[in-house]
């Protein structure tokens, strides 16, 4: 991340831990209480961070944090059988109605991968590819041959992985094309690890993975076996050098954060609850999240959600 939008971010969370710590309740913490966690493998690694940091200020807080998609985490939760879900897609009407209250806690996007041995990498990476090819891919199944996005001959196949578990990856990513997660095709494949993992196997294969599963963790470098397929945005047939920020993570973050990827597949991650959380423990970690955990958004890989929509999830804690 460039030096200004750190400088940026660390002002931005001052006002926000300032206008969110009036409402604090500062030294009546409760002691001996445990929060669970479930839901989006988009936001699992960042989660665990916060869990490992806010346990060191607090003790006796234990908090356990299990991934297993968007969709199980909003199950879990509205089920009671955890305290909050991670979801990294847009909340459902139904949802709400049901009784889901939720606010954002960071923000990232889903990339479309392929296999770095793919033989068409160098032309893809240099002409891109367009929207309408990839929902002729995904969601049509109109094109099943490498070749065709080229109008060439042969019959190299295009092997199609999705997600087999309901999740916000899949749901943003059809949400990109034009559809919901029941109308991308390919083979299922359960969870982001083992989604990359089915294309790092497969020359011909092609998926989709949030950001911190297509980038190394340590170096932000893309995965060994991974290429992002990069996304011809204005239709030019040809990978202008503003669309071409696929290097690293750092760049694509910063692409995110410029607005120039697009929203979807760049999506805010929420933390939902069953009602207004009226536990007071869980309340203040949702509320340390929104204020001085945001510290921990960018080294993990993330990108800071608007000041004014953390001022507003502050504003709607009891």
């Amino acid at each position: 991340m460039k030096l200004y939008a750190r400088i940026c971010v660390i002002i931005l969370l001052g006002m926000i831990i300032c206008t969110c710590d009036r409402g604090a309740d500062k030294g009546n913490m409760p002691s001996g209480h445990t929060i669970s966690i479930s839901g989006a493998w988009a936001l699992y690694p960042l989660t665990v961070k916060w869990a490992e940091e806010y346990m060191k200020l607090k003790p006796n807080i234990r908090i356990e944090v299990s991934a297993g998609g968007a969709g199980k985490g909003m199950s879990d939760v509205l089920s009671d059988f955890v305290d909050i879900g991670m979801i990294s897609r847009e909340i459902f009407p139904v949802e709400i109605k049901k009784g889901a209250w939720y606010v954002p806690v960071a923000k990232d996007a889903v990339v479309a991968t392929i296999n770095e041995r793919n033989p068409y990498l160098k032309k893809l990476q240099l002409h891109g590819i367009s929207k309408e090819l990839l929902r002729e891919i995904w969601i049509n199944q109109t094109i099943t041959i490498w070749e065709a996005l080229y109008e060439e001959q042969g019959n190299t196949v295009i092997h199609v992985y999705t997600r087999s578990d309901a999740c916000g990856a899949a749901q943003i990513w059809a949400q990109f094309l034009g559809g919901n997660q029941d109308d991308l095709g390919g083979v299922g494949v359960y969870a982001d690890p083992g989604l990359a993992g089915a294309v790092i196997k497969d020359e011909l294969g092609v998926g989709y993975n949030n950001i911190n599963y297509a980038y190394d963790p340590a170096t932000g470098e893309v995965i060994k076996g991974l290429a992002i397929l990069p996304l011809d945005l204005n239709n030019s047939g040809k990978l202008e050098s503003e669309e071409d920020f696929y290097s690293s993570r750092t760049e694509l973050l910063d692409a995110i954060n410029q607005g120039r990827y697009p929203s979807p597949p760049a999506r805010n991650l929420f933390f939902a609850c069953h009602g207004l959380p009226q536990k007071s423990y869980i309340v203040e970690f949702i509320r340390w999240i929104l204020t001085e955990g945001q510290k921990y958004v960018l080294e993990s890989g993330y990108i800071v959600v608007s000041v004014q929509e953390l001022l507003k999830a502050c504003d709607s804690l009891p």
